[in-house]
């Protein structure tokens, strides 16, 4: 039992060294792997390589170029092993975030983490608790595993708040369309019109997907199919999908616009409703707690008597 433990421990730093330095030292991929990464560089085309050769400004100094160099090697070996991570990138591409920069900054962390663990287990030492040698180890790897993927959880709460602006926006986008198409403009004219209306940071991207495919000689709708493909939003690519069906026939757009609006209006009143009734909720098991101390303030004097007596 005494010989258990520390075999565990060092077949734990055996293997994370290991799959270290297979990290780190690159190997020779086979011919399927290759495909695999041609595709997928393939299909994410110029969404993702523009925020790639758009200059970063944001960083300065040796911290900065530091970071540059972490993110692309990070970026290269995601690459070469195939690992997409869409849903993250769209969650990035809606926050307007770059992609090296996020896997520099989750790689910095987890370095951070790491000496982290044994700084507060020196630190709980000197205060007197905890001889164990194998404790650092433990808090090394904990801390490590669990800053590395904290930029993961502010970046998919961040885009699940702005998606559901976006959506909002989307709703009142429709309407203007809608709107336009009665009054006589053709589909495309009411697309951009209406994107023109606001210089909100929906309504830009809206208006920028629509200018770029008057530039590659896209149709409009087909450009916001790939811009909800990009941002993750199922309602992009649906209205593009419905616009595509019904392009030629502007009665059928302007009712198909008008319904699939109200739609959206009725579920974002749902979620409303929804949230606050979880509020509420909320609410009504707090003033129960706080109902319950008071009695057990107001009660507790008499029961010590009785149980003294």
């Amino acid at each position: 039992m005494s010989l258990t433990l520390p075999i565990l421990i060092g077949a734990t730093l055996g293997l994370g060294i290991y799959a270290l330095v297979r990290a780190v030292v690159p190997t020779r991929r086979s011919a399927v792997a290759t495909v695999a990464r041609i595709d997928a560089m393939r299909a994410r085309g110029a969404a993702y390589e523009s925020a790639h050769r758009a200059p970063d400004t944001t960083g300065s100094g040796r911290f900065g170029a530091l970071r540059a160099r972490v993110g692309a090697r990070v970026a290269a070996f995601y690459v070469q092993q195939g690992w997409e991570q869409r849903s993250l990138r769209a969650d990035l591409a809606v926050l307007d975030r770059g992609w090296e920069k996020f896997l520099a900054t989750k790689v910095l962390l987890g370095v951070a983490g790491v000496f982290f663990g044994p700084f507060l287990f020196a630190v709980v030492w000197t205060m007197g608790f905890g001889r164990n040698p194998v404790i650092p180890v433990w808090l090394a790897l904990m801390f490590g595993v669990l800053f590395f993927f904290l930029p993961d959880l502010e970046v998919r709460r961040d885009a699940q708040e702005k998606r559901r602006d976006l959506r909002r926006v989307i709703g009142a986008y429709l309407d203007l369309v809608s709107m336009s198409l009665a009054g006589g403009r053709g589909l495309p004219e009411a697309l951009m019109a209406a994107a023109e209306v606001s210089d909100g940071w929906a309504t830009q991207r809206i208006r920028n997907a629509l200018a770029d495919a008057r530039i590659t000689g896209v149709s409009q709708w087909q450009a916001l199919g790939s811009l909800g493909e990009e941002l993750g939003v199922e309602e992009l690519k649906d209205l593009s999908a419905s616009l595509a069906l019904v392009a030629d026939d502007g009665a059928k757009v302007r009712e198909s616009l008008a319904s699939r609006a109200e739609t959206m209006r009725h579920r974002e009143l749902a979620e409303i409703e929804g949230s606050a009734g979880e509020k509420s909720q909320s609410m009504l098991v707090a003033q129960l707690l706080l109902c319950a101390g008071f009695l057990v303030f107001l009660i507790f004097p008499a029961a010590m008597r009785v149980f003294q007596v």
